[in-house]
């Protein structure tokens, strides 16, 4: 009884694991962890996007369809956007937004290790890596790219998303 009590337990677990990570039952990957409760969806070659405040402690980016949709990128995709790439002042007193000489990106996610944490970020063509988060609300982005099926399992970590345990 103890044993497939045991088995039981750990069966949940993997479960709970494929469901964060947006794997078991044809569900779409999951967002950053912010956007967990916001209704999500993966991104497609060609989509239009818009960086978008869900009024959950994060920006993302939002389908063009449905400012309400977040759309779930995956590490490895690439970007294309409309105009420089703005971020948001780092303090109140300088009060203008720091501008990226670039308009493509690469989408990373960093920090996986740490649970709750941003994650979702943009590696542009310098090495700048920066927060989607900390992008201005509104930017357009057209996806240009999804990244290659992995082919062992180096390349499918690099491409799984940070899980969300709750």
């Amino acid at each position: 009884m103890r044993a497939i009590a045991s088995l039981m337990c750990q069966e949940e677990k993997k479960d709970k694991i494929k469901v964060a990570e947006g794997l078991s039952n044809g569900r779409v990957p999951m967002c950053d962890y912010s956007l967990h409760s916001v209704k999500s969806r993966p991104a497609k070659v060609g989509d239009k996007l818009t960086t978008r405040d869900f009024g959950t402690g994060t920006r993302g980016f939002a389908a063009s369809e449905d400012p309400n949709v977040a759309v779930c990128v995956l590490p490895g995709t690439e970007l294309s956007f409309a105009d420089e790439v703005k971020r948001l002042p780092v303090s109140l007193w300088t009060g203008h937004d720091r501008v990226i000489k670039h308009t493509t990106a690469i989408f990373r996610q960093i920090n996986k290790e740490k649970v709750a944490a941003h994650h979702d970020a943009l590696e542009f063509p310098d090495g700048q890596i920066v927060f989607l988060t900390s992008l201005r609300e509104g930017q357009q982005a057209t996806v240009l790219q999804l990244p290659a099926a992995p082919r062992n399992a180096v390349e499918s970590e690099a491409q799984r998303r940070a899980a969300y345990v709750g």
